[in-house]
């Protein structure tokens, strides 16, 4: 997705949530600064995603159940991971904002998966402790305008991003498992605010207007 294009829905993001659209940036210079050197090429994702069944992991508590749905080349969507690796599978690449286990995380991207990292005000702390830990291949993110090799490819959340990355990149398919638009997990620190949130993430996904995505209902 163009910048111009997602940067509709994000001045919405930000009025919506109070969020710093300086803030972000900053975020984006900080994750830029340690990636500098180290960042993958998107062509990767490109190869892993154009043309191909994609499977979108979100980390609804359904998850576990759905393991079997798993098709094509997998993206998780930051706990997510977790989950994957329980069961004994590894993901192709998964977006994070580095408020999952990292450990998982970090094995998972030892372990071949791409680490799409993002990069927003609220986790300027956690970039710089833990960015250094990814040894695989990362590429990384921000929900403002993109520079350098920090990319925009739209998305709000671990999840609608995966999906917007999976769409940006050309999937054939885009299959969505693990996904509870209208239930917080009881874990949610702040339910209400999570809500909100996967509000947009299914007003986002819904905006591609795209008969590729497959939705669970579906």
């Amino acid at each position: 997705m163009e910048f111009s294009r997602w940067e509709v829905y994000y001045d919405q993001i930000l009025a919506d949530f109070g969020y710093s659209r300086e803030e972000d940036e900053r975020a984006a210079l900080v994750l830029s600064g340690l990636l500098e050197g180290r960042s993958s090429s998107t062509d990767e994702l490109r190869g892993m995603i154009e043309g191909m069944v994609v499977t979108v992991a979100g980390d609804a508590e359904s998850l576990g159940r759905e393991i079997d749905s798993l098709a094509g080349t997998v993206i998780s969507a930051d706990e997510a991971t977790s989950v994957l690796l329980a069961h004994d599978v590894i993901p192709d690449a998964f977006t994070t904002d580095l408020d999952g286990r990292i450990e998982d995380l970090v094995r998972a991207n030892s372990r071949g998966a791409v680490a799409i990292i993002h990069a927003h005000g609220d986790n300027i702390d956690a970039l710089q402790e833990h960015v250094g830990k990814f040894e695989g291949r990362v590429i990384g993110t921000t929900q403002a305008e993109p520079f350098d090799a920090m990319f925009d490819f739209g998305g709000f959340t671990d999840g609608d991003r995966a999906v917007f990355i999976a769409d940006h990149f050309g999937a054939e398919e885009i299959r969505l498992v693990g996904f509870d638009f209208e239930n917080p997990r009881k874990k949610d620190k702040d339910l209400k605010a999570k809500a909100r949130k996967l509000n947009w993430a299914y007003t986002l996904i819904q905006s591609l207007n795209n008969e590729r995505i497959i939705f669970p209902s579906s």
